[in-house]
């Protein structure tokens, strides 16, 4: 048997494609790929970066998709479906969205396929294929072995991503990996995640740990950094910020590796905060405390800061723009909020009447950028407006200098090599998705569904 897997991308424009020359490994694909049994042989197409050969045949097709993803994934399995090829779907979006995303694959998968994939590919194998796969056990992480094969040949940045637990305890309201997980979360064995380190280790310059928040159980956390002490690699993460008042993890962060972390500030009002379920970010105070003990410790900062919330407004803008720029990150986002399927958000501004499509990732008129609900204070292509002058403002000449005045920024010689590269292409980037479509423009005819007595 010989499968086919397939990492979409979130579209391309006609007659061209937005192909970004710096584009990270796909581990959902290696992770499903690792899972396959030893008789089953596997094709691995990346979309972002290459076309996908349809006419070679194949016994099925496997699509971990996204939100943003779903309309190129729908794209995608129709080519399939018209060669009688069956699509198995998981990810976040059809555990999300199970009834439309059942329109569009032959069998979908609920939650995590590790506990049920020997099922799949025997249904698969006996044609038996069931319409939905949903696991009644909680995966306990143990033995997760991504099979990085599939990417020989292809052209990635030389960056490990390892996954070292998923989810997270938060229960932010705009945040679909807590819908996903129910707010909790769970570690990888360490021995595991220090044996998947050192099998890569000679061909990576740097590893990324994928959790979405790292610190999920500090205890833990600490644990796995002492372990990776004596690896002496060098790592980047994202994490809470409530976690930056502990000085011995702070520490053990800087000792092990770290490089930097990613940060979801999203707002600095606390009207705000509350709203989106957050206060835990100011639980200790406000954030420059925790910013100060960062810089001791001299961990890089990714900020993220989302706009749209309620208690929004231009001065909004202004006033981050110039927090981000004072406190010297490394590098800052400055995007719309976004409600995704499923989400409290989303419940909430469908049930106000202010979503202005009823499915944005599926809309012809929804574009990259675009901000798919009414925000009370301020017009929809106002806030696209500002995020992108916030972007392009901080990754000005001016800015990105006077960002660099920073020990933790200057003081690694890794970090500081990559500091203009890293800053260029966001400032590159300003613009790069905006008004990007969703699904490829260049698809011709209408999506197939699959049959109802299928």
């Amino acid at each position: 048997m010989h499968i086919t897997i397939i990492h979409p991308a979130i579209g391309h424009k006609k007659h061209t494609k937005y192909i970004r020359t710096w584009q990270m490994e796909s581990l959902p694909a290696a992770t499903i790929a690792g899972l396959m049994p030893l008789d089953v042989t596997m094709s691995f197409y990346d979309d972002r970066m290459e076309k996908i050969p349809y006419d070679i045949m194949t016994d099925a097709v496997v699509i971990s998709v996204e939100t943003y993803t779903a309309k190129r994934a729908y794209q995608i399995a129709s080519e399939y479906r018209k060669r009688a090829i069956p699509v198995i779907m998981g990810g976040f979006h059809p555990t999300l969205m199970p009834d439309e995303v059942k329109e569009y694959a032959e069998a979908i998968v609920i939650g995590e396929a590790e506990l049920i994939w020997y099922e799949v590919i025997e249904d698969l194998k006996n044609k038996t294929l069931k319409r939905v796969y949903q696991s009644k056990e909680v995966f306990n992480l143990r033995g997760v072995k991504p099979d990085r094969s599939i990417f020989q040949s292809k052209r990635y940045l030389p960056i490990g991503l390892i996954e070292t637990g998923r989810g997270c305890p938060y229960s932010c309201d705009f945040c679909a990996v807590a819908s996903f997980f129910h707010s909790s979360h769970r570690n990888r064995p360490i021995c595991d995640i220090v044996n998947e380190i050192e099998s890569i280790q000679k061909e990576k310059n740097i590893f990324f740990f994928v959790d979405d928040n790292f610190i999920g159980n500090i205890k833990q956390a600490k644990e796995l950094l002492r372990a990776l002490i004596p690896l002496k690699i060098r790592w980047i993460t994202q994490m809470s910020i409530d976690c930056a008042y502990d000085e011995e993890l702070l520490d053990l962060m800087n000792q092990s590796g770290c490089m930097g972390i990613l940060i979801g500030f999203e707002t600095l009002n606390k009207q705000n905060l509350a709203l989106m379920n957050k206060k835990f970010n100011t639980k200790h105070g406000e954030y420059t405390s925790a910013l100060e003990a960062l810089q001791k410790y001299a961990i890089r900062i990714y900020a993220t800061f989302v706009f749209g919330y309620d208690y929004d407004t231009q001065d909004s803008f202004e006033e981050t723009l110039q927090f981000a720029i004072e406190q010297k990150f490394y590098i800052a986002a400055f995007n719309h909020l976004t409600p995704f399927p499923a989400t409290p958000l989303y419940e909430k501004l469908k049930n106000e009447g202010r979503l202005l499509y009823e499915k944005w990732w599926l809309d012809e008129k929804y574009r990259y950028n675009d901000l798919p609900f009414q925000p009370k204070n301020l017009l929809p292509e106002e806030i696209t407006t500002l995020c992108v002058t916030s972007r392009r403002q901080f990754y000005g000449f001016k800015s990105i200098l006077k960002r660099l005045i920073s020990k933790a920024n200057y003081g690694n010689f890794f970090m500081l090599r990559n500091y203009f590269p890293i800053n260029w292409m966001h400032r590159y980037d300003v613009d790069g998705r905006n008004g990007y479509p969703l699904g490829d423009e260049n698809f011709k005819g209408t999506l197939i569904k699959v049959r109802d007595n299928e």
